[in-house]
Parts: structure tokens; C-alpha cells; sequence
């Protein structure tokens, strides 16, 4: 059915089902260890972290290529992933030798094809969790989630959310702050945090400044056709005063998004 019939007829039929919602806290759950030989072995005080929201994980060949083709990419410590099913996940998690965990949010009855966020780690992850996100979609009344990890750089837990939060035509920014609000009170309790992914807004990154975030990827480039709306944000962790962060401009046809990057030092 196409998008204005749903619209036609959402009043008086509740919205149009067009994917199943995975409103179980414990999964569906997808996890893969990282291999012994790559974890890392220098001084973990830098985290390099990377996240790419690669458009209905269709193209993760290409997903890859940009990666690979981007110095500050190339090797990464962390990687957020959004948009993506498990095959995708674990195909970007072998060919760059890290752990994962991966949660679906909905699985899309068109093409029965899951959608949903992964974390991606060089370092052992040690707890995971589904974070489910308030307000469903204008359309089709899908949910969003967040997908947290607590890794263990060294001998300091780092808990990290890759999220994707609704987008304007199915949610009101009022309605897509709550999603972010409800990330940054689950991520209250931890010291250490990242928080990365396609926020679907530029200017919701100011909801973690006055919770002592930094946001290194707050200035750059358009990731999207019109607007900057990937970013990565930390607490605990500092960008250094050079080459904090910045935006893979060439994405290889991956994705109608562009991949953002950011480094932290763990304090």
C-alpha cells in the first residue's frame, strides 16, 4: 500500500502494519565475540569511534570500501551501525575483526528483512542491552530503539549506545527529544559514554551539553542532502585539541547518509 493510502487511512484504521515490532526487551539478539589475535594491544586512553547509518543495510560492500578509504576510518575502535540486519552486521564485524552486538527493532513485512542498531567493539564487550524508545511512528506506528554495550577498554567500562531516532515526518521534535532523553537517562548511571547515530535532528545534541557531554561532531559537513544529522557524543571522554572528528564526504554509494567520525580520550 502506498504511503498516502496509509496516510488516507490511518484515522480510521489505526495505521497500516507495514512491519512487526520486536517489543521484547531481550531480543531478538545477535552478538559475536572479538577474535583474541585483534584485540588491542596499545594504551587504551584513545578510542577512535565511527558510525554509519548504511541506508536499509543493502550496500555493505560498499559501506566497507568507504571505510577503508578514509584514513580516519580505516581502523577503528568503535563502530555504530544503524539500518542494518544481522547478515550486514556480522559481515562488517569479520572484515574488520571486531566483536558486535546487534539488536532489531522491527522486521519489515515488504521485504522480511529486519531494521535495527548495532555496536561494534575491538574490545570485549561485557553487557548489552535493547534500550526500546518512547513514541511510535506517525506511519506504520514502528518503534525505535537503541542498542547499548558496556565495552571494557583496559580495565574501564565505556557504555555506548548506537541509536536512530524517528524521523520529522513520523514523529514532532518534542516527540524525538523524548527518545534522546530517554538514551541519556539510561546512560545517567555510567561515567563513561558514548552516544552515536543517526539523531534524524541536528540540534538534539544540545540535550547532552548541559549533561556534560562533549559533541565533536556538532560543526561539518551535511551528512544527509540537507542537514548534519549524525553524531557521535561522549562523557568521560575528551576530544583531543586536533583532528577531533570529522565526515567521510565520498561514502561510495553506500547509503544516503555519509559516515561520521570522532576520537575521545578516556579521563
Amino acid at each position: 500500500m502506498r504511503a498516502s493510502a496509509c496516510a488516507l487511512l490511518l484515522a480510521t484504521l489505526g495505521g497500516c502494519h507495514w512491519a512487526y515490532n520486536y517489543v521484547d526487551p531481550a531480543g531478538p539478539r545477535f552478538a559475536g565475540v572479538v577474535p583474541a589475535r585483534t584485540t588491542p594491544n596499545r594504551w587504551p586512553d584513545t578510542l577512535r569511534v565511527v558510525s554509519f547509518n548504511v541506508e536499509r543495510g543493502v550496500r555493505v560492500d560498499s559501506a566497507l570500501a568507504a571505510l577503508a578509504g578514509d584514513s580516519a576510518t580505516a581502523d577503528p575502535d568503535v563502530v555504530l551501525l544503524q539500518e542494518m540486519d544481522e547478515d550486514g552486521v556480522r559481515r562488517v564485524a569479520d572484515a574488520l575483526h571486531m566483536g558486535f552486538v546487534y539488536y532489531p527493532a522491527v522486521r519489515y513485512n515488504g521485504s522480511g528483512r529486519d531494521f535495527g542498531n548495532a555496536v561494534l567493539s575491538r574490545w570485549p564487550i561485557v553487557d548489552d542491552q535493547k534500550l526500546i524508545l518512547p513514541n511510535l511512528s506517525l506511519f506504520g506506528r514502528t518503534q525505535r530503539i537503541a542498542t547499548a554495550a558496556t565495552i571494557r577498554v583496559g580495565q574501564t567500562p565505556v557504555r555506548v549506545y548506537s541509536i536512530h531516532l524517528g524521523t520529522p515526518a513520523n514523529l514532532s521534535l518534542r516527540s524525538r527529544a523524548e527518545q534522546m532523553r530517554a538514551v541519556l537517562r539510561d546512560a545517567a548511571r555510567h561515567p563513561h559514554v558514548i552516544v552515536g547515530g543517526d539523531f534524524n535532528s541536528h540540534g538534539l545534541g544540545q540535550l547532552a551539553l548541559s549533561r556534560g557531554y562533549a559533541w565533536p561532531t556538532r560543526e561539518g559537513p551535511r551528512t544527509v542532502r540537507l542537514w548534519r544529522w549524525d553524531h557521535i557524543l561522549f562523557k568521560g571522554l575528551e576530544p583531543p585539541p586536533r583532528a577531533a572528528s570529522g565526515t567521510v564526504e565520498d561514502n561510495r554509494g553506500a547509503s544516503d547518509h555519509r559516515p561520521v567520525w570522532a576520537v575521545g580520550l578516556l579521563y
